[in-house]
């Protein structure tokens, strides 16, 4: 069973499930009456994203590598060991709500949180109770971070929005004025982009994900650099004037996706940057069935 750490804690390096540590507020001890966490997971195809919330706050939250032939107890431990730097406790968490791109590792997370959290899962699924119209043939296509997204934006921003994720894949997502998931269009990430030109061309090298100083290159790790980044700027600004040519003028242009905070700075029609809106969407759909079940 490997256990692999990158937190930048010397001697703590190992192999196979890496992390990222991202603590937000002071440790807490064990569960105190009345108190209680709740634990979002969006699992995507490169990373999993996982999130403790306490009530609307997000207490810490973690990055996995994507990671097929990992057994639940390496996902499980890893999580026992995240918990435990974060000065939270696993018998304080009083529910847990799942999304994921990755059918293989969602059977994976739930058997990890029904052993090590002792809670049943919700699971975020097309015919899950949203409180938004989701618009969309057919509707089981329509990925459950998508879905969070729409909810995201429509309980904690405003509307009519388009949500740019840069992930694996690039998409964006139309929000309309009522909360509706209008539709929206998915094109190749900047990761994808940049590893099938190294796979597929002979005298080309990986890139790092970062923008030359010029787009007329002088040499060609900086020109697939220039091709790549700035094209994708291209790419994402044109979509997002597409978009709001149907969706509206005035619609907001949020962004989310680990690479989100550099192409911000590249894009100007991005407003607002969100690194947890699908958790935090996530932990809204919980609430809301919930609620919902208690009444």
């Amino acid at each position: 069973m490997g256990i692999g750490v990158a937190d930048g804690t010397p001697g703590m390096r190992r192999s196979h499930v890496t992390w990222e540590v991202h603590i937000v507020s002071a440790p807490e001890g064990p569960k105190r009456p009345g108190s209680e966490h709740v634990l979002a997971v969006d699992i995507g195809n490169s990373s999993i994203h996982l999130g403790v919330f306490a009530g609307p706050a997000l207490r810490a939250h973690w990055r996995l590598k994507t990671d097929t032939a990992q057994a639940p107890d390496d996902y499980g431990v890893a999580l026992s060991v995240l918990f435990q730097r974060a000065g939270i406790a696993l018998t304080s968490v009083a529910g847990a709500v799942l999304g994921s791109v990755v059918p293989p590792l969602l059977s994976v997370f739930e058997d990890v949180i029904r052993e090590y959290l002792a809670v049943e899962p919700l699971v975020v699924r097309s015919g899950t109770r949203t409180g938004v119209k989701l618009m969309y043939d057919p509707l089981f296509e329509l990925g459950s971070d998508r879905i969070a997204h729409a909810v995201a934006v429509h309980r904690l921003y405003r509307t009519p929005a388009i949500v740019v994720d840069f992930g694996t894949a690039t998409t964006f997502d139309a929000i309309a004025r009522d909360g509706s998931y209008v539709g929206g269009a998915i094109a190749p990430g900047l990761m994808v982009t940049a590893d099938a030109l190294w796979q597929r061309t002979a005298q080309l090298r990986r890139i790092s994900l970062s923008f030359p100083e010029r787009a007329i290159s002088r040499n060609t790790a900086e020109a697939v650099q220039s091709g790549v980044m700035y094209g994708h700027v291209g790419l994402t600004r044109e979509m997002i004037g597409r978009f709001r040519s149907e969706l509206g003028p005035a619609s907001m242009v949020m962004a989310t996706g680990e690479i989100a905070p550099v192409m911000a700075e590249r894009v100007p029609e991005i407003e607002l940057v969100d690194l947890d809106l699908t958790l935090q969407g996530l932990r809204l759909i919980r609430d809301l069935n919930v609620a919902q079940a208690v009444a």
